[in-house]
């Protein structure tokens, strides 16, 4: 009954301040925020969205499989926010974009643009509901031990919500709202590796310590290169990670391209990129907190490490109050990637490809289809099922993110232009030549591609387009 009140006042609390700051809405406020959003609220509020509830659930857990190699992509990241700052945010500043597909119209021309804005609709529709699936099974057993709710109406309930403080707002609600998520996200995070800690009779100095010393605090591979952990392997992943989940998405830029100025822009993200990096390693850290508290309690390690943390939670084994704070960080977490990426779906839907960026009915109607969308997409995730859902996203990020990689790369480092009836062929062809790729040679060689098949993706899409390009 806790949980289910603490679940309760929170969505009090979001809806009250959706009301406060998005009362005077519009298409300019739910586009752009009217370009008056403070970078710092900014910054700390794109830290909980780009987090997600995935990564507070799974992130720990890879601490079983692959011990604290993750740091590696974290690093990678650090460099692709800097490009993204210094190369694309001066670029979307220069043309005055709303939408950042719109660069595409200016240099590359109309199936381009129109090309690129669909691959992004699809990917993060795909992306964000595979985050969303795995948020609202942990919630649905949160809620558990006040009564059983079934699955599709935890994710119809939890849609709505974000579809109702988002409606008149859009994004001028979200980086307010984002800021409180991220508050939420990161104090249950420091309260629930505290407690593991104390458990363990250590402060958190000592328990820093424990982890640095523990076997599974191994963060680098330099040695085997047909290893997906392989040190170059995750740092250049986790450039062009950035690249395109950040600089080329629409959801993430959307925030940014909300401040004053070109300046403020790039402070907001050079603070956002450098908080990443201390922020996941304390979730890798409490995985190897827990894996000591797992041998100390004698608890069997779960099968999947997306359950390692959530297990020892949700029986209880750290206490009601660790239940209530997990439960508000997953909450946080799930909605403030959830809420952005409806409205950046609607804002891309809206202006890029019905060219409607005026009409506020056609956008609400806009909004309320992707609300739809995504319970559909949620619910056949559901169905599915899926092993390690964030190895799942970066795996699909992959694959529908290549041609976007290789769409705004052509456009910036030549002076050709695509013979636009290939662009849709070249953009759909290329990662279905990628899949097919992986597989014989995987099957001739055993080499297995990691996330760099990201990087050769887009160097696909990047030589259609040079060969039916012309100057």
């Amino acid at each position: 009954m806790l949980v289910l009140i603490t679940v309760i006042l929170y969505f009090c609390v979001l809806l009250l301040l959706s009301n406060l700051v998005g009362k005077r809405g519009g298409n300019a406020a739910f586009f752009t925020g009217n370009r008056q959003s403070p970078w710092p609220l900014v910054a700390f509020g794109m830290v909980g969205a780009s987090i997600s509830g995935l990564t507070f659930i799974g992130v720990p857990g890879w601490v079983m499989g692959i011990d604290m190699t993750y740091m590696q992509m974290c690093l990678g990241f650090v460099l692709g926010y800097a490009i993204v700052s210094f190369v694309l945010l001066p670029l979307y500043y220069r043309y005055h974009l709303t939408s950042i597909y719109t660069y595409l119209d200016y240099r590359l021309g109309r199936t381009s643009y129109k090309t690129g804005a669909s691959f992004f609709v699809f990917s993060k529709l795909l992306g964000a509901a595979a985050k969303f699936y795995v948020v609202c099974r942990i919630v649905q057993l949160c809620l558990a031990d006040t009564f059983t709710v079934p699955y599709p109406v935890v994710v119809l309930v939890a849609l709505f919500l974000i579809w109702l403080y988002t409606r008149k707002g859009g994004i001028r609600t979200l980086v307010w709202t984002d800021f409180v998520q991220t508050a939420c996200l990161l104090l249950a995070l420091v309260l629930i590796l505290l407690k593991v800690a104390s458990m363990l009779d250590l402060n958190f100095l000592q328990a820093m310590s424990v982890v640095w010393n523990d076997p599974h605090s191994r963060m680098f591979e330099f040695g085997d290169w047909a290893s997906k952990q392989n040190f170059w392997k995750q740092f250049l992943s986790g450039v062009f990670i950035v690249i395109v989940m950040t600089g080329l998405d629409q959801d993430m830029m959307q925030k940014n391209l909300t401040c004053k100025n070109l300046r403020s822009a790039q402070k907001d993200m050079c603070s956002y990129g450098l908080l990443f990096v201390p922020v996941n390693f304390l979730f890798l850290a409490l995985g190897v907190l827990l894996l000591l508290l797992y041998q100390q309690q004698g608890l069997p390690l779960p099968a999947k490490g997306d359950d390692l943390l959530a297990g020892i939670v949700l029986d209880g084994t750290l206490g009601t109050a660790c239940l209530i704070f997990f439960t508000i960080g997953v909450i946080a977490s799930a909605f403030s990637s959830a809420d952005s990426a409806m409205t950046a779906m609607t804002t891309s839907f809206c202006i890029d490809i019905l060219e409607k960026e005026k009409d506020e009915k056609m956008r609400k109607r806009v909004h309320l289809c992707m609300l739809l969308a995504f319970v559909v997409v949620t619910l056949i995730f559901n169905e599915i099922g899926s092993g390690s859902v964030m190895d799942l996203i970066y795996t699909l990020v992959s694959y529908t993110y290549g041609p976007l990689l290789g769409l705004f790369s052509f456009g910036l480092f030549t002076q050709r232009k695509p013979r636009e009836a290939f662009v849709p062929y070249i953009a759909i062809a290329s990662p279905l030549i990628c899949l097919a790729i992986s597989h014989v040679v995987g099957y001739l060689t055993g080499y297995q591609f990691g996330y760099e098949m990201l990087m050769f993706n887009g160097l696909l899409t990047f030589i259609g387009l040079m060969i039916v390009s012309r100057k």
